[in-house]
């Protein structure tokens, strides 16, 4: 049950990184850059935006119920495989490039979420 409390925690975590991207990106006026405080406050109040965060808590209490029944150190790598799941995602939804560094940073994580996961803590 473990592995399945970690598979929603890393499903909860690229859920709401994908919708804040996607919903920043529709209110440029929201970001550091161009702060215009009516435009944040309205992104903030985003259903959108309030799923994300929302998501954000869901995974973090997926999170603690996964550490609650493996080790940290066994089940912390696989938090990585965000980083591939946000990879291809951002290609197909946001026709983010991805070239061969891209590609070989995101085999080097998976890489080295296999590795660990063969460790021999219990």
């Amino acid at each position: 049950m473990s592995y399945v409390f970690i598979a929603l925690t890393v499903l909860f975590t690229v859920y709401g990184q994908v919708v804040l991207k996607w919903q920043v990106g529709l209110n440029p006026g929201a970001t550091i850059e161009n702060l215009n405080l009516r435009a944040l406050v309205t992104l903030l109040l985003n259903p959108w935006v309030i799923s994300a965060f929302a998501a954000a808590f869901g995974a973090s209490l997926f999170w603690m119920a996964a550490i609650g029944r493996m080790p940290l150190s066994k089940a912390y790598p696989f938090t990585a495989l965000s980083f591939p799941l946000v990879a291809v995602i951002s290609v197909w939804a946001f026709r983010e490039g991805m070239d061969w560094h891209k590609i070989a940073g995101t085999s080097l994580i998976i890489a080295g979420v296999i590795v660990l996961s063969r460790s021999g803590a219990p």
